[in-house]
């Protein structure tokens, strides 16, 4: 009998060891484990952290490439829903001549088109990043 009370009171004394630790958490470590995983940042209203993602993201102006293969290559590398195929001048001239030129294509892109939201996905493209994006699909 006096092993089981020993046994007992072992168990108890690591539960009792285990509740203190689990109180000891401070409440800025039970803050840290709980926190959001994120942000909801609207645009036009200061959003915080925002610039940490900005310098992870390099900050500067997106080249045309970068747009393309993060932006505009989806769709336009197959010519998904009609759209103009990168490189195929022919078509990216007569829809030019159509809309008025490059700055047609431009406006296009930046109010969408057909299935194309505006700015092609990029919301943050400039309208000279988005120009010169143009400029290297359609080869005008």
């Amino acid at each position: 009998m006096n092993l089981i009370k020993k046994l007992l009171a072992a168990n108890a004394a690591v539960l009792a060891l285990w509740a203190v630790s689990a109180q000891a958490a401070t409440n800025d470590e039970i803050a840290e484990r709980i926190k959001p995983v994120g942000e909801v940042c609207v645009q036009g209203q200061e959003c915080k952290g925002i610039e940490a993602v900005a310098a992870s993201a390099g900050g500067g102006a997106k080249t045309p490439d970068d747009i393309i293969a993060g932006h505009c290559g989806a769709c336009h590398m197959a010519g998904v829903l009609g759209a103009p195929k990168i490189g195929d001048s022919a078509d990216w001239k007569k829809r030019a001549s159509e809309q008025g030129g490059l700055d047609g294509l431009l406006a296009k892109a930046i109010s969408g088109i057909n299935a194309m939201p505006p700015k092609g996905t990029c919301a943050d493209c400039s309208d000279d990043e988005l120009k010169a994006t143009i400029k290297k699909m359609s080869g005008l």
